[in-house]
Protein backbone atom coordinates (compact mmCIF):
# COMPACT_ATOMS: atom_id res chain seq x y z
CA UNK A 1 0.00 0.00 0.00
CA UNK A 2 1.47 3.39 -0.90
CA UNK A 3 2.21 5.87 1.84
CA UNK A 4 0.22 9.06 1.57
CA UNK A 5 2.01 12.09 2.90
CA UNK A 6 0.82 15.56 3.67
CA UNK A 7 2.75 18.41 2.12
CA UNK A 8 4.03 20.54 4.95
CA UNK A 9 6.43 23.32 3.94
CA UNK A 10 9.35 23.57 6.32
CA UNK A 11 8.90 20.13 7.86
CA UNK A 12 11.68 17.64 7.34
CA UNK A 13 9.52 14.59 8.02
CA UNK A 14 5.91 15.22 7.10
CA UNK A 15 3.40 12.92 8.83
CA UNK A 16 2.65 9.73 6.97
CA UNK A 17 -0.96 8.74 6.56
CA UNK A 18 -1.61 5.14 7.48
CA UNK A 19 -4.91 3.29 7.72
CA UNK A 20 -6.28 2.94 11.22
CA UNK A 21 -6.04 -0.83 11.01
CA UNK A 22 -9.62 -1.60 11.94
CA UNK A 23 -12.47 -2.54 9.66
CA UNK A 24 -13.70 1.00 9.17
CA UNK A 25 -10.61 2.29 7.39
CA UNK A 26 -10.29 0.03 4.36
CA UNK A 27 -13.47 -1.99 4.01
CA UNK A 28 -16.09 0.52 5.10
CA UNK A 29 -17.95 2.36 2.38
CA UNK A 30 -19.32 5.86 2.85
CA UNK A 31 -22.96 6.02 3.93
CA UNK A 32 -25.15 6.11 0.80
CA UNK A 33 -27.76 8.10 2.77
CA UNK A 34 -25.36 10.87 3.68
CA UNK A 35 -26.23 13.90 1.61
CA UNK A 36 -23.94 14.57 -1.30
CA UNK A 37 -25.01 18.20 -1.10
CA UNK A 38 -25.77 19.79 2.21
CA UNK A 39 -29.38 20.77 2.75
CA UNK A 40 -30.25 24.45 2.87
CA UNK A 41 -29.11 26.41 5.90
CA UNK A 42 -32.32 25.43 7.66
CA UNK A 43 -34.24 22.35 6.59
CA UNK A 44 -36.89 20.54 8.62
CA UNK A 45 -37.76 16.87 8.13
CA UNK A 46 -41.41 16.50 7.22
CA UNK A 47 -41.61 13.08 8.96
CA UNK A 48 -39.88 13.48 12.33
CA UNK A 49 -39.33 17.23 12.72
CA UNK A 50 -35.53 17.10 13.10
CA UNK A 51 -33.86 20.18 11.61
CA UNK A 52 -30.63 20.76 9.74
CA UNK A 53 -29.24 23.83 11.52
CA UNK A 54 -25.69 25.17 11.70
CA UNK A 55 -24.42 22.27 9.59
CA UNK A 56 -25.85 19.38 11.64
CA UNK A 57 -29.15 17.59 12.15
CA UNK A 58 -30.60 18.35 15.60
CA UNK A 59 -33.87 18.59 17.46
CA UNK A 60 -34.91 22.22 16.97
CA UNK A 61 -37.44 22.84 19.74
CA UNK A 62 -39.37 25.16 17.44
CA UNK A 63 -38.92 24.77 13.68
CA UNK A 64 -37.28 27.86 12.20
CA UNK A 65 -39.51 30.13 10.16
CA UNK A 66 -39.08 29.85 6.42
CA UNK A 67 -37.21 26.55 6.68
CA UNK A 68 -37.09 24.27 3.67
CA UNK A 69 -38.92 20.95 3.95
CA UNK A 70 -37.48 17.53 3.15
CA UNK A 71 -36.64 14.12 4.59
CA UNK A 72 -33.69 13.57 6.91
CA UNK A 73 -31.36 10.61 6.18
CA UNK A 74 -32.91 8.52 8.99
CA UNK A 75 -36.45 8.95 7.65
CA UNK A 76 -35.25 8.18 4.12
CA UNK A 77 -33.71 4.94 5.43
CA UNK A 78 -36.97 4.10 7.22
CA UNK A 79 -39.02 4.86 4.09
CA UNK A 80 -36.72 2.68 1.97
CA UNK A 81 -36.49 -0.04 4.67
CA UNK A 82 -32.70 0.05 4.30
CA UNK A 83 -31.06 -0.39 7.72
CA UNK A 84 -27.39 0.34 8.37
CA UNK A 85 -27.16 -1.64 11.60
CA UNK A 86 -28.33 -5.06 12.69
CA UNK A 87 -28.07 -6.61 16.14
CA UNK A 88 -29.52 -9.87 17.41
CA UNK A 89 -29.95 -10.75 21.08
CA UNK A 90 -30.49 -14.39 21.98
CA UNK A 91 -29.99 -17.14 24.55
CA UNK A 92 -31.84 -18.64 27.49
CA UNK A 93 -31.10 -15.54 29.58
CA UNK A 94 -33.12 -13.43 27.14
CA UNK A 95 -36.25 -15.53 27.68
CA UNK A 96 -36.10 -14.99 31.43
CA UNK A 97 -35.31 -11.27 31.25
CA UNK A 98 -37.10 -10.22 28.08
CA UNK A 99 -38.83 -7.07 29.38
CA UNK A 100 -35.71 -5.80 31.17
CA UNK A 101 -33.62 -6.29 28.04
CA UNK A 102 -36.14 -4.54 25.77
CA UNK A 103 -36.29 -1.64 28.25
CA UNK A 104 -32.49 -1.36 28.24
CA UNK A 105 -32.44 -1.35 24.42
CA UNK A 106 -35.10 1.38 24.30
CA UNK A 107 -33.23 3.44 26.92
CA UNK A 108 -30.00 3.21 24.93
CA UNK A 109 -31.88 4.37 21.83
CA UNK A 110 -33.53 7.28 23.68
CA UNK A 111 -30.20 8.45 25.09
CA UNK A 112 -28.48 8.18 21.72
CA UNK A 113 -31.33 9.81 19.80
CA UNK A 114 -31.42 12.79 22.18
CA UNK A 115 -27.84 13.67 21.18
CA UNK A 116 -27.79 12.25 17.65
CA UNK A 117 -31.27 12.44 16.11
CA UNK A 118 -30.35 10.33 13.08
CA UNK A 119 -29.45 7.31 15.28
CA UNK A 120 -32.69 5.37 15.70
CA UNK A 121 -34.14 1.90 15.91
CA UNK A 122 -36.05 1.06 12.74
CA UNK A 123 -37.47 -2.22 13.98
CA UNK A 124 -37.36 -4.46 17.03
CA UNK A 125 -38.99 -7.81 16.40
CA UNK A 126 -39.08 -11.19 18.03
CA UNK A 127 -38.34 -14.28 15.99
CA UNK A 128 -37.33 -17.78 17.09
CA UNK A 129 -36.44 -16.80 20.69
CA UNK A 130 -34.37 -13.85 19.45
CA UNK A 131 -34.71 -10.10 19.39
CA UNK A 132 -33.78 -8.74 15.98
CA UNK A 133 -33.07 -5.03 15.94
CA UNK A 134 -32.37 -2.87 12.90
CA UNK A 135 -31.10 0.70 13.08
CA UNK A 136 -30.57 3.76 10.90
CA UNK A 137 -26.84 3.92 11.60
CA UNK A 138 -23.83 1.74 12.36
CA UNK A 139 -23.10 3.11 15.84
CA UNK A 140 -26.34 2.37 17.70
CA UNK A 141 -26.13 -1.46 17.39
CA UNK A 142 -22.65 -1.39 18.87
CA UNK A 143 -23.82 0.80 21.76
CA UNK A 144 -26.77 -1.52 22.37
CA UNK A 145 -24.52 -4.60 22.38
CA UNK A 146 -22.01 -2.98 24.72
CA UNK A 147 -24.83 -1.91 27.07
CA UNK A 148 -26.20 -5.47 27.12
CA UNK A 149 -22.75 -6.91 27.84
CA UNK A 150 -22.14 -4.33 30.56
CA UNK A 151 -25.50 -4.87 32.25
CA UNK A 152 -25.93 -8.63 31.81
CA UNK A 153 -22.50 -10.04 30.84
CA UNK A 154 -22.78 -12.54 28.02
CA UNK A 155 -20.91 -12.36 24.75
CA UNK A 156 -21.11 -9.51 22.21
CA UNK A 157 -19.38 -9.50 18.87
CA UNK A 158 -19.82 -7.36 15.80
CA UNK A 159 -18.33 -6.79 12.39
CA UNK A 160 -18.52 -4.25 9.63
CA UNK A 161 -19.67 -5.75 6.35
CA UNK A 162 -16.83 -5.34 3.82
CA UNK A 163 -17.44 -2.62 1.24
CA UNK A 164 -20.80 -1.67 2.75
CA UNK A 165 -21.98 0.86 5.29
CA UNK A 166 -23.40 -1.87 7.52
CA UNK A 167 -22.63 -3.23 10.97
CA UNK A 168 -23.87 -6.63 12.19
CA UNK A 169 -23.73 -7.54 15.85
CA UNK A 170 -24.83 -10.38 18.09
CA UNK A 171 -25.24 -10.52 21.87
CA UNK A 172 -25.83 -13.88 23.56
CA UNK A 173 -25.97 -15.21 27.06
CA UNK A 174 -26.36 -18.94 27.33
CA UNK A 175 -27.24 -19.37 31.00
CA UNK A 176 -30.56 -18.61 32.68
CA UNK A 177 -29.15 -17.40 36.00
CA UNK A 178 -29.27 -13.89 37.34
Amino acid sequence: MPDHTHDSPGRKNPPVWKPRGDATSETFRKDPYEERHRPGSSTVCTECGVAFLDGIWKWPGEPPEGAERGLCPACRRARDDYPAGFITASGPFLRGHHDEIVNLIRNVEASEKAERPLHRILDLREADDELQITTTDVHLPRRIGEALRSAYSGHFDYHYVPNEHILRGRWTRDDEDE
